[in-house]
């Protein structure tokens, strides 16, 4: 009676139509990682014991009561600055950049560990001073956003660093701050490109233009866009079936297990698999975000509606990426990519969603 009284009170704490979609994209995710890694076997039980892992912690994090969040959003985000800072000084170096940590029992990125730090501690921060919250505050949180995104962006991975701040300014959104202020950002930011554009980086620079004209370097830089505009583009309007598809199998698109897996699957499914896609990951964010304007205080709805709209981000710029509408940067799609680092990452957002939707009577208001 035990066991099931504990069962019973775990699965109390998932919200079903949320993780109802979540496994539908991950049951997806199994089919075409068999199509996309050649009906590789071993690879498909490395996709699914990544599946496990993540759901599993979702699981146990979606048991945890809010005020331990509460409590833990600070202590996480100041663990992750002084990694950050460790990666800076002492990281090591792989294809040019510095992003990993060493700690000889375990290699960690800390910049994934933002992406839930940085929505944490904006949250805890708002929530601390919703009773007399004033324009410096949102400078403050304006510096606490800034100082992560600047230590990421200098490894340099431009691309998360933008998913950071991207995640943190949906918190601010969401707390009040001015249109005035957004639109000022936006006009400062447009005016600063030609100064943006001399500290890019060589290689971020080349990105952008062969975004503009993939024709420019066809067989280099250009080659990923061009590949999979092709595979999307061939697919039509019903795909050419499962496992059929050649851009992928005959090896002409490149990393279609991680960052190209939607090209593989437009090209399987076509327009219409395509379509219903977006639509199952639209599904998702809109429970999020109806989960966050439920929400009784604004931590639980500050947090909840920067993590989905976070998820909204990871979405946009790996489709955008592969559909050559924005540069590439590396980002996979949610839950359908290969790889079990950013899989987690994600899970343990939902899990943070669940456990401000079912235990939030239990936060003071």
């Amino acid at each position: 009676m035990q066991i099931k009284r504990l069962i019973a009170n775990i699965a109390s704490h998932l919200d079903y139509p949320l993780l109802a979609m979540l496994f539908s994209l991950m049951l997806l995710s199994l089919f075409v990682q068999y199509s996309a890694g050649d009906e590789d076997i071993k690879h498909l039980l490395m996709h699914s014991a990544n599946i496990l892992f993540a759901l599993t912690l979702m699981v146990a994090v979606a048991n945890i009561r809010p005020p331990y969040l509460l409590a833990m959003s600070l202590p996480i985000y100041l663990t992750g600055i002084v990694l950050l800072i460790g990666v800076a000084l002492f990281g090591d170096v792989v294809n040019g950049s510095r992003r990993w940590l060493n700690l000889h029992f375990m290699r960690i990125q800390p910049s994934e560990i933002m992406k839930l730090g940085v929505p944490m501690m904006l949250a805890w921060f708002f929530h601390t001073w919703e009773a007399s919250l004033k324009a410096r505050h949102y400078v403050i949180a304006a510096i606490l956003l800034l100082l992560p995104v600047g230590l990421v962006a200098r490894q340099p991975d431009l691309g998360t660093a933008l998913l950071i701040a991207a995640s943190g300014f949906y918190i601010l959104f969401f707390a009040g701050l001015p249109w005035k202020v957004i639109f000022g950002f936006i006009v400062a930011g447009a005016a600063s490109t030609p100064l943006v554009w001399h500290f890019l980086h060589d290689y971020q620079k080349k990105r952008i233009l062969t975004l503009l004209d993939p024709m420019r370097d066809p067989l280099g830089a250009g080659y990923h866009i061009i590949q999979s505009s092709i595979a999307i583009g061939s697919g039509g309007i019903v795909g050419k079936g499962w496992m059929q598809g050649t851009q992928s199998h005959l090896n002409f698109l490149p990393e279609h297990t991680t960052d190209f897996i939607f090209a593989v699957f437009g090209e399987e499914f076509g327009l219409l698999g395509a379509t219903l896609l977006i639509a199952l990951y639209l599904a998702i964010i809109l429970r999020g975000l109806l989960i966050a304007a439920r929400a009784p205080n604004l931590y639980a709805r500050l947090l909840s509606g920067g993590l989905t709209m976070a998820f909204f981000t990871y979405v946009l710029v790996n489709i955008g990426m592969v559909s050559g509408i924005l540069p590439v940067v590396g980002v996979p799609l949610p839950l359908m990519s290969y790889g079990g680092t950013a899989m987690t990452i994600v899970m343990l957002g939902f899990g943070i969603i669940m456990s401000l939707k079912t235990h939030w009577t239990l936060i003071k208001t």
